[in-house]
């Protein structure tokens, strides 16, 4: 089966388990994320499990039922074979096997033995698949599903629906995917599910044209392969599109992702992508938190450093019960710029973004790389938080350059987007971007989005780490030229303005001049007669 039609296959068992839940009463219910990704995740370890056991032992791999084949082995045998079996595929059982699931489907409470069947595989392999919250306790992979549906006497029904949908392809000949693939199958997987429902920070899903554009900027093409052992960190983290695509271009066996997100459900989608992308290594540094307050990656008492980082912070929301807290004195190098001030209205339009950004210029290492969204109206700002920080920028000599993207580019929000590049190496001309006018408009449900063609993308990425000058489209500026400049980052404030210029004989120029003189003569005239005007009438409404 080819790439195309296992990614048809895989939409249509999402779809069904979709149409599961809301013939079920579940859809767009909030539990209905909680089955999808979850009985998705069982069914990926299940498959991953059946491929690598078949690599292991090849008679195994030649039976007719790879499921009995395994269950027959002796105990001694069986744990041999777990032992050899690479970190990122989950330990299971033979009665963890959906095919086992499937002959006890008409046993007395099923659905007690299927949630039975995910938490024991949730406990066996705690130590590797668990997120970790910022007060140390594990969130497991799996809940007991079956408890979402309120009537008792229809949970049995509901689980034998999903046990025989799973059943119905493998994954297994798809294991050898790369990335490309599982961003498509993760972001079809999400896509009903990617808007804050009541989180207080992270989007869950940052457009994969921006995504890629900043990959290729922190990480160009030529130094690709060439990059070893890093750390990549984002401090709100979502679902992790961003750290998938930094991952992808540096290489998943070279790097190691460490995040945090004050949301469980995005900190969830964060683990489910990191399993779909070989990087199941970097769970046990999924923190579930919040960054600002309570930061939980540490180098001893000290806030950690890292090569790179990227992110999609929130821009505005209210986090004025914290506030406060972190105005103190433990914070003054943190956020050098300010802590924004509580508005006496309007609290929900706090700016957040000005933190996260002070956060990660401090949690970079003396050689480390950023990229970070912001809003557009941090490059140009003339006063406050947003212009301290770009100050800092320029006179500590670390920025690598900004691109103003095209409006709409978020389909979600109406707010105009920038990414800033953040190079601690960068001690020389600084690259900026005007992207705004490139791009085409999408209908997005019922909103319109702009999208970027794959050549205008290039255009960015080439435009930006060549330090190319293209009239009205990207400069390169001295750090000695963004004084004069209230430290803006806006590229048009520094285009070339062009003249045109002539040629013209002495008569024609003598010429021209006693016409515009001849000109001025007459407006003087006219203006006399109109000033005379004037006088009289404001005479005339005094007399009266």
């Amino acid at each position: 089966m080819v790439t195309t039609e296992f990614v048809q296959k895989t939409k249509e068992l999402i779809d069904s388990l979709k149409g599961i839940c809301a013939s079920h009463g579940l859809g767009n219910d909030a539990g209905e994320f909680k089955i999808i990704t979850q009985v998705f995740l069982y069914k990926f370890m299940n498959d991953k499990f059946a491929y690598e056991i078949k690599k292991l032992d090849s008679n195994i791999a030649q039976t007719d039922n790879w499921e009995k084949a395994v269950a027959e082995l002796s105990p001694d045998d069986y744990e041999m074979l777990l032992l050899q079996l690479a970190e990122d595929t989950a330990r299971l059982k033979p009665e963890h096997f959906i095919s086992y699931l499937s002959t006890k489907q008409n046993a007395p409470d099923f659905a007690k033995l299927f949630d039975d069947t995910l938490r024991d595989i949730a406990i066996t392999n705690n130590d590797i698949f668990s997120v970790k919250t910022e007060g140390g306790s594990k969130i497991t992979l799996f809940d007991r599903i079956s408890e979402t549906i309120t009537d008792e006497s229809k949970r049995d029904v509901f689980c034998r629906a999903i046990i025989n949908k799973l059943g119905m392809f493998s994954f297994e000949r798809i294991f050898n995917e790369k990335y490309d693939f599982y961003s498509t199958i993760f972001e079809y997987l999400i896509k009903d599910y990617n808007s804050d429902s009541g989180g207080k920070y992270a989007e869950y899903y940052t457009p994969h044209a921006v995504a890629k554009i900043m990959a290729a900027i922190l990480v160009p093409s030529d130094q690709r392969g060439k990059i070893q052992n890093v750390t990549c960190y984002d401090p709100s983290a979502g679902s992790g599109t961003l750290l998938m695509n930094l991952a992808h271009a540096i290489g998943e066996d070279r790097c190691t992702i460490y995040s945090q997100d004050i949301s469980q459900k995005s900190s969830n989608l964060l683990r489910l992508n990191l399993i779909l992308n070989n990087l199941v290594h970097s769970i046990q540094n999924v923190v579930q938190g919040d960054t600002l307050l309570t930061p939980y990656h540490k180098k001893g008492n000290a806030l950690a450093k890292f090569d790179y980082i990227v992110s999609n912070p929130p821009f505005k929301t209210d986090f004025s019960d914290t506030r406060d807290d972190l105005d103190c004195k433990e914070n003054n190098d943190r956020f050098f710029a300010g802590i924004p001030k509580v508005p006496p209205k309007e609290k929900n339009k706090m700016a957040i973004y000005q933190l996260f950004l002070q956060h990660i210029m401090y949690s970079l290492k003396p050689n480390g790389k950023a990229a970070v969204v912001v809003p557009t109206g941090f490059i140009s700002a003339q006063q406050g938080i947003d212009k301290k920080i770009r100050e800092a920028l320029i006179k500590r000599k670390m920025l690598a350059g900004a691109v103003s993207m095209p409006s709409n580019i978020f389909a979600t929000t109406g707010t105009n987007v920038s990414i800033l590049f953040i190079d601690t190496n960068n001690k020389e001309n600084v690259v900026l971007v005007d992207a705004s006018n490139l791009g085409e408009e999408w209908k997005d449900g019922k909103n319109t989005k702009v999208v970027l063609k794959p050549s205008e993308e290039k255009q960015i990425i080439d435009a930006f780490n060549a330090k190319s000058v293209i009239e009205g489209f990207s400069t390169v500026v001295p750090y000695s030229d963004f004084e004069e400049k209230n430290y803006s980052f806006s590229a048009s404030q520094y285009f070339d303005i062009p003249i045109e210029y002539v040629d013209i004989t002495a008569e024609q120029f003598t010429a021209k001049v006693e016409n515009y003189s001849r000109n001025l003569d007459i407006l003087f005239e006219e203006s006399k007669a109109i000033e005379s005007e004037i006088k009289l009438m404001i005479g005339k409404i005094s007399y009266d």
